[in-house]
């Protein structure tokens, strides 16, 4: 066990856009995960206690081709606002800020150009957008153009930082 000696004022939890909320969406078994065909396959290897070979054949399908092999736009709403609803509910302003964000995880040719997309506005905004993922573009430049469409639409405002940049 490890305590800090003075505790983080913020944090955000980001999890990866590509196929936003899988893992939690197989740990309750959602019905939404369940009515695609790539979904259940995982689904039901996790629940059989193949979640290595589920894996394996998410790189597969997803990261190898760049196509996102689930493909539903109900998913990423379900998975977003999850999020959003996440950070609304412990964000407690001058005494704790939990921000809004997830990670594009491009990683054309085995490279990792990995982003953490951060939000410094609150669900109301960030809520107008579901995020940009690897699947709609491996180039960051892409990741910037959409972030800028973000603050145009919403007049709110959105940083990337780069993460695990070591390949």
């Amino acid at each position: 066990r490890v305590r800090l000696t003075r505790p983080l004022d913020f944090l955000v939890v980001t999890d990866h856009s590509e196929n936003l909320g899988l893992a939690p969406m197989i740990a309750t078994s959602d019905p939404i995960l369940l009515r695609t065909e790539v979904g259940k396959l995982w689904h039901d290897l996790v629940k059989a206690g193949k979640g290595f070979e589920a894996f394996g054949d998410w790189i597969r399908r997803g990261s190898t081709t760049g196509k996102d092999p689930i493909d539903s736009p109900e998913m990423m709403r379900a998975a977003w606002d999850s999020i959003l609803k996440a950070a609304e509910r412990y964000n407690e302003p001058g005494r704790f800020t939990a921000l809004i964000g997830y990670e594009w995880t491009s990683t054309p040719g085995g490279n990792n150009l990995h982003r953490n997309v951060i939000f410094r506005d609150d669900a109301r905004r960030a809520g107008q957008v579901t995020p940009m993922t690897a699947y709609d573009s491996q180039d960051p430049e892409m990741l910037w153009k959409w972030m800028q469409g973000y603050e145009v639409k919403t007049g709110g405002r959105v940083l990337a930082i780069p993460h695990n940049g070591n390949v």
